[in-house]
């Protein structure tokens, strides 16, 4: 009911049977009642008198919609629901693009596969000369006293 379980509605009235007494208890039953259901016409009227002054666009308004993320879902889902179609179209593409580069990958590594008759590549120049050509260039000596 309202987050109430069985155990602690029987805790409640067996509180209320020892605070007010057997006799008084379906007294203060039936007023507790009519709290109750003045409380909930206090929040229907409040409810209907909002849905009046702010139009008919808001005519399916419920208490729980003015919750600031719940509203904003409400009002902006055909939005929402774009979106996602695109981020699903967008996904979908990636996926595509990535599967034909896997297919890519593989049809060059086959086409590009080293032959048991293919010569070696020769080097002209000196190994330690390509060594040198492609080694990263040294690093600037450290200074403790620059600033």
């Amino acid at each position: 009911m309202f987050g109430i379980d069985a155990a602690e509605l029987v805790l409640i009235l067996v509180l209320g049977v020892v605070l007010f007494g057997p006799e008084k208890l379906p007294e203060f039953s039936r007023k507790a009642a009519r709290v109750f259901v003045a409380v909930r016409d206090i929040a229907n009227n409040a409810q209907n008198q909002l849905r009046t002054e702010l139009g008919p666009e808001y005519a399916d308004l419920k208490l729980q919609d003015l919750n600031p993320k719940t509203f904003v879902a409400k009002q902006f889902k055909d939005e929402i629901a774009a979106i996602d179609e695109a981020r699903r179209d967008l996904m979908a593409a990636g996926q595509s693009i990535k599967d034909e580069a896997t297919a890519a990958t593989a049809a060059v590594k086959g086409a590009t596969a080293p032959d048991d008759e293919a010569e070696e590549p020769a080097i002209e120049g000196d190994e330690d000369q390509a060594k040198l050509f492609f080694a990263p260039p040294p690093s600037a000596p450290f200074d403790p006293e620059a600033t």
